[in-house]
């Protein structure tokens, strides 16, 4: 696989974006089970089915932008993570699925649990491109004589 260098730093606004999403996606989600009227294990296989998708999904993101890079993956892992990743959006749909919400309630849980995952993809993007960005034009001070 060919070597990417220089990425672009992402701009201070998609960061934010990003932070924000995440924050609103996990905390919505949360303050949803906490309002919730159901048992602690069930309060419980949520918050373990979120935990599990955010974690999965950042080491998905990883291993695509290291493989994209060049660093060694083995398959192995790379499976796993696709593996964690579908294990945690499938068992959330069987959880709602077999719940006794309304309509509404589900919804609610699936489109802050989507949120969630996507904002954590970007924030590990960010952080990743952060990490690799080359340094601004305005910020090089070597001088050719």
């Amino acid at each position: 696989m060919s070597q990417v260098q220089g990425f672009r730093r992402p701009s201070f606004a998609f960061i934010a974006a990003s932070w924000c999403a995440l924050l609103v996606g996990v905390m919505a989600y949360l303050i949803g089970l906490w309002n919730a009227d159901m048992q602690l294990n069930e309060k419980g296989y949520y918050f373990a089915v979120l935990v599990l998708t955010l974690f999965a999904a950042v080491s998905l993101q990883k291993s695509v932008r290291d493989r994209l890079e060049g660093t060694p993956v083995t398959g192995l892992y790379y499976g796993v993570t696709w593996a964690a990743l579908l294990t945690g959006i499938v068992l959330l749909c069987i959880g709602l699925f077999n719940a006794s919400f309304t309509l509404s309630e589900k919804g609610f849980y699936g489109m802050s649990f989507a949120l969630s995952a996507f904002a954590a993809i970007a924030v590990q993007k960010n952080t990743r491109d952060l990490d690799g960005a080359e340094p601004d034009a305005a910020l090089d001070v070597s001088v050719n004589a």
